[in-house]
């Protein structure tokens, strides 16, 4: 299955997925991110402010607040994301109609210790199949951090054809089918 096939085989049941399912998913998920050692050792951790097809990061990112870690969220500059510590009360609706973060202060990804990777959808090897623009594959040829897929389970497939710029992710965690490692581990 080539990745536009797969784009529109997820949009499809995406579709179909009701406000109360995709919020109990997101929690499933997010709660599983937490306890995981990448998580929990972590400092530094990069996230991204969820579309409405996307499981939702806001809940997770308000819950987390207190909770020691700094966290930034990607502002799309040109072809590439900056990365800004996350401020709820400075954000901005930027490209593509994603919340992104205001200022000036950005980061190197190098102090980023964990990353969130947003995907349409994810392998079992932790392939990944983006929106096609290619922001986060760019980012993450930079990044030394550990990388963690977050999907619904009908985004999980056996096995996606990558291309050599694709950029894996250490780990993905879905739905109903808990953490996976990446060819990568």
């Amino acid at each position: 299955m080539n990745k536009d096939e797969i784009r529109r085989r997820v949009r499809a049941s995406k579709a179909v997925l009701g406000e109360s399912e995709k919020l109990a998913a997101a929690e499933r998920v997010f709660s599983t991110v937490a306890g995981m050692a990448a998580f929990v050792m972590a400092r530094n951790v990069l996230l991204y402010h969820s579309l409405p097809d996307e499981l939702s990061t806001r809940v997770f990112i308000e819950s987390m607040a207190d909770c020691g870690k700094r966290f930034f969220l990607p502002r799309v500059n040109g072809l590439d994301l900056e990365i800004l510590p996350y401020d709820k009360s400075r954000m901005h609706l930027g490209a593509f109609c994603i919340e992104e973060p205001d200022g000036d202060d950005t980061v190197d990804i190098s102090q980023i210790d964990l990353v969130i990777v947003p995907a349409v959808a994810y392998d079992r090897r932790g392939n990944r199949v983006g929106r096609g623009k290619g922001y986060y594959d760019r980012l993450l040829s930079r990044a030394r951090a550990v990388t963690i897929g977050v999907c619904y389970d009908f985004q999980l497939f056996d096995e996606i054809d990558s291309e050599e710029h694709d950029i894996p992710v250490h780990f993905v965690v879905a739905d109903g089918a808990g953490i996976i490692r990446g060819r990568h581990t």
